[in-house]
């Protein structure tokens, strides 16, 4: 009964990672489902990128206050926030990676993830 609840909340977070993404225009937003892939990090990773780190942060503090407005939850840990290259907000069973266009590029982070489901999401 527990993991039902984890998972209606991973899900659910994951979704409104990609609203707040949404709302400030990041590019290639995808939503890799890494539940049934062994040895995976978490349920799911939210990607996507922007074309300067202004837009990388603005993205990034949409993310944070559309998930705590909804759940009251603050990510476990943020990375990246002083050059916002690529921030990462863990929310433990969602991590959300934000780029910067080139980064995403060099990185290829879902690519390191090839047996993940992979949904596609449209710019707001």
């Amino acid at each position: 009964m527990v993991k039902n609840k984890v998972f209606n909340e991973s899900s659910a977070i994951s979704e409104l990672a990609v609203y707040g993404i949404q709302e400030k225009k990041g590019n290639d937003i995808i939503r890799l489902d890494l539940r049934n892939v062994n040895s995976s990090v978490a349920d799911y990773f939210v990607i996507c990128h922007a074309d300067s780190a202004t837009q990388v942060k603005a993205i990034a503090n949409s993310v944070e206050e559309e998930i705590y407005k909804n759940l009251k939850l603050e990510p476990r840990h943020k990375e990246g926030l002083m050059t916002s290259e690529w921030i990462i907000l863990d929310y433990f069973d969602v991590v959300i990676h934000i780029f910067r266009t080139d980064k995403r590029e060099f990185y290829g982070v879902e690519d390191l993830w090839g047996d993940a489901e992979i949904k596609f999401y449209q710019s707001a």
